[in-house]
């Protein structure tokens, strides 16, 4: 995992991302989900964090969490509350299809515990790409208004 300042994105998703290339460790699961993007919180961490240390357990910082995207400024109720919503994250337009429930493989990954537990209500947002487009750091998330006419 990388952080990077700016990312082209495809309507699969961040141009050369494992799942956006089809080779996600998950990307053949039955049902088939749409895993475009995945954005986090990042006071979800934060948060997630300050369970794990109350229990004397390692932390994971933001790239630990296996998603695509951290999102400042905002809380885990609120992108959790995006679920069907479609809302813009700079100059794309993205659709809240379904939480990102932790799982265990980033534990696994890292040989850590209790991810699922720390960050259960706190695992993100998997989104829909709906156009072509840029991000980068620093990209404000608003929700789209529809217009009433």
């Amino acid at each position: 995992m990388q952080s990077l300042p700016k990312a082209k994105i495809t309507l699969t998703g961040i141009e050369g991302d494992r799942y956006a290339n089809g080779k996600g460790a998950y990307s053949n699961t039955t049902p088939s989900k749409i895993r475009h993007l995945s954005l986090i919180t990042e006071s979800g961490i934060v948060i997630a964090n300050e369970w794990l240390m109350a229990g004397d357990e390692p932390t994971f910082d933001a790239s630990q969490t296996r998603r695509n995207i951290v999102i400042s400024n905002m809380n885990a109720e609120d992108l959790n509350s995006l679920v069907g919503k479609t809302f813009t994250l700079g100059s794309l337009v993205l659709k809240g299809t379904e939480l990102c429930a932790p799982c265990q493989r980033p534990a696994k990954l890292l040989n850590k515990s209790d991810f699922i537990n720390a960050f259960e209500g706190r695992g993100g947002l998997r989104a829909e790409i709906m156009n072509v487009g840029e991000i980068s750091v620093g990209d404000i998330l608003s929700l789209q208004i529809k217009d009433a006419s």
